[in-house]
């Protein structure tokens, strides 16, 4: 598929682990692209069946079962709140975490080739033709293994897609054609945003995820703060926040509401309510890690210096 200069429209693909984490991280700024007139493209790795299910009534082995089947569900509902109307998913099995059963399993995220992994990848990139890409640090903003191989995946096909050596194949009578995104960014929440939701939480007697457990041990308690200052991210590293205030913050609310397997009302995302949102989150921060345009930091729009 190739598109004519003249016909090509600015575009956002946001790639994302597991349903749910595409409307936490990324739904308000992918709101308000639609709003804008963007095309957002959402890439998915797994279906997201080993996640947890919240809701006592729906925690059945059956659900289970189907999982991945209810968590697709759950995201074009999702989707059809923020107004994106075109999603991929990678294929892979959910990872869970480190060290459990699902993590060693051969069809899992985590234990793909990472090559193999980078081709699918490279290849939605070659097919939607993406201005921006939005992925996890490293760490994958909390350490699971899924969030981690979607950054390494997603790293990849940003440098690979642009480069006609690397599978070659997918040039080859396709209609697809080589194609470099102009900017790519990782999604972070400051270090201010964390204290400040942190505090409300307190207010609330409420603990956050940024905090130990109350019985940790010594020890616990030293692996949890080596594991707290992986997560955190300075304020000054922020390139990139986006205003997300208004309609983009409610359609987000009204989306992670759709995930309705993974979000409780009772979660530390949905203690403080719409109005908690609004005091503490009204903008998506982002690191850009790469750009192929000059821009001018610090940002506020993810589609800055692209024409």
């Amino acid at each position: 598929m190739t598109t004519d200069a003249g016909d090509h429209r600015s575009t956002l693909m946001t790639v994302h682990a597991h349903p749910d984490d595409e409307t936490i991280g990324t739904g308000g700024s992918m709101a308000k692209s639609v709003v804008v007139g963007h095309r957002v493209v959402l890439v998915t790795c797994t279906r997201g069946e080993l996640g947890e299910i919240v809701v006592p009534e729906m925690d059945t082995p059956d659900n289970h079962r189907r999982l991945g089947e209810i968590r697709a569900g759950e995201l074009e509902r999702a989707m059809g709140v923020l107004g994106v109307t075109e999603w991929e998913n990678l294929g892979y099995r959910d990872s869970g975490m480190v060290d459990t059963e699902g993590n060693h399993d051969p069809r899992c995220f985590w234990q793909a080739d990472l090559d193999d992994a980078t081709r699918r990848l490279t290849w939605l990139v070659r097919r939607y033709q993406p201005d921006v890409m939005t992925t996890y640090n490293e760490f994958g903003g909390y350490g699971h293994p899924d969030h981690i191989r979607t950054h390494d995946v997603a790293v990849r096909a940003f440098e690979r897609a642009g480069d006609a050596a690397w599978y070659p194949e997918q040039l080859d009578g396709t209609g697809l054609s080589v194609w470099a995104p102009s900017k790519l960014y990782e999604q972070a929440i400051p270090a201010s945003v964390r204290e400040r939701m942190s505090e409300r939480l307190r207010e609330l007697g409420k603990r956050s995820f940024w905090e130990p457990p109350e019985d940790a041990t010594p020890q616990q308690l030293v692996e949890f703060e080596a594991y707290a200052a992986r997560m955190l991210v300075p304020d000054e590293a922020i390139t990139t926040r986006v205003d997300v205030a208004g309609p983009p913050l409610e359609a987000k609310w009204a989306a992670i509401r759709e995930h309705v397997t993974q979000i409780s009302d009772e979660s530390p995302f949905m203690l403080l309510g719409l109005d908690g949102w609004r005091d503490a989150w009204a903008s998506e921060a982002f690191i850009l890690r790469e750009s192929r345009i000059e821009t001018t930091l610090p940002e506020t729009d993810l589609f800055a210096g692209i024409v």
